[in-house]
């Protein structure tokens, strides 16, 4: 079909194009005007990546789309709706109450004004930012503010929460955690100085340096007398094989002047005898002083050789009792050494009781911050006011829609009647009808003649011209 055609079928229906046109528009700008108006108002939060405050640690996932979607699942949660219902006490309006009672649904009225208020609530986020859009519908404008910034409300509430309440229990936790770590580093301490205390055990290794400092000094001494006696010992033999060699007879000046005194009667003896006689009075007299001498000089020989005896004897028994007190020294050390390492072992346990307790205690620290913070990363970036305009209907757009369709129809249905009742209408629908030449076309009566007849004449003229013919 040309668009000449079509024009012609429109001019030749056009009282029913332009009916179905007209009912169409005034229809659908009859309906805007009836329909109820909506009016949506906007407001937007900002989810900032900025470093936790009390950790100092960047929230985890941040930079990932699923986080984003995410928070607008959380905006869109049951918990946001029924804290939006509380906030704002909706449960005790009567006008609303009333409603649920007529309207006799199963669950509570917290339930069923959330599943409404989610209803007209949306959210968006927007590309490539952290910010999201909350939008809601109402009849009202104020309402629609005021509902999407409840919202935004909720959701920041609602977003403290779900990080407070976490913490909160984990700071009750290692409360407890830290009671317990505290008895168990109390009990460690108490465990260490009564171990100590009845072991006599320092914190420092004080009394070990001592002990083991005697136990050195006894040692040397043990060497010594041990000396001492293999000395004495040696001298003690060669005084039974001969006491006159003895070192100690020959350096005792008693013992030498004796000598010199026994020499010296020997020698007047000898000389008395020679000139007297051995039974000479003078000769008897010196024989009794010599013997007199030679008495005094094994006595004192004896004497020496006692003394060299009973030193010997003393060394051995200093050398018996140092090497005694020596092996209870050894022995005390010994278990001084183990008690001390049994002492360790405890004050191994208490510094690992002192770092469980320290450590249990710093997290109960960040947790009981974190348990009172404030803050979060979702801040209000604009809250929503009244809007001016409502957002539906939208009666220009709806009535320029509605003629175009009302055009659309009137031409189809212009279109369906003319294929059900055909008329001729111009020189090609007769041409199509009655396979003959047409020679011309005459005009309708007080009608001038088109320009282009001339022309269309002479083009139905050569159709119809044999061929062949001049």
């Amino acid at each position: 079909m040309t668009p000449s055609k079509l024009m012609s079928i429109i001019r030749a229906r056009w009282s029913l194009v332009l009916l179905v046109v007209a009912l169409t528009t005034l229809t659908a700008l009859g309906v805007s005007l009836m329909l109820p108006k909506r009016y949506i108002a906007t407001a937007s939060v900002l989810v900032d990546a900025k470093p936790d405050p009390v950790s100092a640690l960047i929230y985890p996932g941040m930079a990932s789309p699923a986080y984003m979607n995410t928070q607008v699942d959380v905006i869109s949660s049951d918990r946001v709706a029924l804290r939006v219902v509380r906030d704002l006490r909706l449960t005790e309006l009567p006008e609303l109450r009333q409603q649920w009672q007529e309207a006799q649904l199963d669950g509570t009225m917290e339930q069923w004004l959330g599943d409404g208020l989610r209803g007209n609530m949306d959210v968006k986020p927007s590309k490539e930012s952290n910010v999201l859009m909350v939008t809601y519908k109402s009849p009202s404008p104020q309402v629609a503010a005021t509902m999407a910034n409840a919202f935004v409300k909720a959701y920041l509430a609602t977003t403290l929460d779900l990080r407070v309440e976490p913490a909160r229990q984990y700071a009750g936790y290692f409360d407890v955690q830290a009671k317990t770590a505290l008895e168990k580093l109390e009990s460690a301490r108490a465990k260490l100085s009564v171990y100590e205390r009845e072991h006599g055990i320092l914190a420092s290794d004080e009394r070990m340096d001592v002990e083991t400092a005697r136990l050195s000094e006894l040692s040397s001494q043990l060497v010594g007398l041990q000396a001492q006696s293999s000395e004495s010992g040696s001298r003690q033999g060669q005084a039974a094989r001969g006491a006159e060699t003895l070192p100690d007879v020959l350096a005792n000046p008693v013992v030498s002047q004796l000598k010199s005194d026994v020499s010296r009667a020997e020698a007047q003896l000898q000389q008395l005898s020679t000139r007297y006689g051995d039974n000479h009075p003078q000769v008897v007299e010196a024989k009794a002083s010599l013997a007199d001498t030679r008495a005094k000089l094994r006595t004192e020989i004896s004497r020496v050789t006692g003394a060299v005896t009973a030193t010997n004897n003393i060394n051995k028994q200093r050398e018996s009792e140092t090497r005694a007190q020596l092996e209870s020294q050894r022995e005390k050390v010994a278990k001084l050494k183990l008690a001390r390492d049994e002492a360790s072992g405890l004050m191994r346990e208490v510094e690992s009781a002192q770092r469980a307790y320290e450590n249990i205690t710093t997290r109960l620290n960040q947790t009981s911050l974190e348990s009172q913070t404030t803050q979060s990363n979702v801040n209000v970036l604009t809250e929503a006011t009244p809007p001016r305009a409502p957002a539906s209907p939208r009666v220009g757009l709806n009535t320029a829609l509605a003629f175009v369709a009302g055009l659309i129809l009137a031409i189809g249905l212009a279109l369906l009647l003319e294929l059900r009742d055909r008329k001729v209408r111009d020189a090609d629908d007769v041409m199509a009808v009655l396979p003959l030449p047409m020679l011309g076309v005459l005009p309708a009566p007080g009608k001038r003649q088109p320009s282009g007849l001339a022309s269309n004449e002479r083009r139905l003229l050569g159709h119809a011209t044999p061929r062949g013919a001049a």
